[in-house]
């Protein structure tokens, strides 16, 4: 008798802990945030250098739909901006233009695990990734002369108040992210992770520079003793003195190809603990 009930005993108190345990699991929705830096490319960086890194950061909520495949909401804010004076191509050094800009990213992205990932599971601790989506962003190119800050758009440096109405562009614009990263689970609802994320866009004004030098009589219809300031900025080769390359026609800028940024990023994000196995784990989920 004894013994029946040291085994009933026994057998309760398995029962117990497999209950506790079995009610120990993380939600599918993480939430979290980046650091890291950024890259442009485009007209004025054609050779992909890096000189002009700046900090970047944002926010982002994932949703695990499995532990192979998730989904990424996120907003990031990084500045851009290059300078003819990087460049060793001697035209692009007497072009001698340059731009800075903020820019402001919303983005939908999947991410595609190589490895199964689930925080807490100790064998699903580390899986690297490919992410691809869609986002869009705003950015407002500027420059700087004689000590004071022009919006370039607004400045019309490429003819587009002048007779030039195709050249026109929006503030916002469309990207395509793609990127590699992996994640690793610090702890149970901790995670960890890096990328390196290369978005393509629908716009060849990122950095205000595209087509062509216009007639620089143009910009003197109103006042041809004092011409507006986009009568300098189209074309800064005047600032090193000698020929100016802004002749009527010529090539500024390359508008066969559309710009781009890259940001590389560290991220760390939380998932909350719950009392229900979520939806995307009941299918052979493992306990840690």
């Amino acid at each position: 008798m004894q013994r029946l009930i040291v085994i009933i005993l026994l057998l309760l108190s398995l029962t117990s802990t497999r209950k506790v345990e079995a009610q120990s699991f993380f939600t599918g929705q993480e939430y979290g945030f980046a650091i890291g830096a950024s890259q442009y490319f485009g007209d004025l960086n054609d050779h992909y250098g890096f000189q002009y890194v700046r900090p970047a950061g944002g926010v982002f909520a994932r949703i695990h739909l499995n532990p192979y495949i998730a989904t990424r909401f996120s907003a990031n804010y990084t500045k851009v901006g290059y300078d003819d004076a990087f460049s060793s191509n001697e035209y692009n050094k007497k072009r001698n233009l340059n731009f800075r800009s903020d820019v402001v990213e919303l983005a939908f992205q999947t991410e595609f695990n190589f490895m199964r990932f689930t925080t807490g599971e100790l064998h699903s601790r580390f899986t690297p990734y490919i992410t691809l989506g869609v986002g869009a962003f705003y950015y407002n190119p500027y420059t700087y002369y004689n000590g004071v800050r022009y919006n370039l758009k607004d400045v019309g440096t490429e003819g587009q108040y002048v007779g030039y109405a195709g050249r026109i562009y929006n503030n916002f614009s469309i990207c395509f992210p793609m990127g590699l990263g992996v994640k690793y689970w610090v702890a149970p609802g901790v995670n960890f992770g890096c990328e390196v994320v290369h978005r393509l866009t629908l716009t060849d004004y990122l950095d205000d520079v595209s087509t062509t030098y216009v007639d620089r009589t143009l910009f003197q219809a109103e006042d041809p003793a004092n011409p507006p300031v986009a009568y300098y900025l189209q074309d800064r080769s005047l600032e090193k003195g000698g020929d100016p390359l802004g002749r009527t026609g010529k090539q500024r800028g390359n508008s066969a190809t559309k710009d781009q940024y890259m940001m590389f990023m560290f991220n760390l994000s939380f998932q909350f603990k719950t009392y229900k196995c979520p939806a995307y784990l009941k299918e052979g989920y493992f306990m840690y």
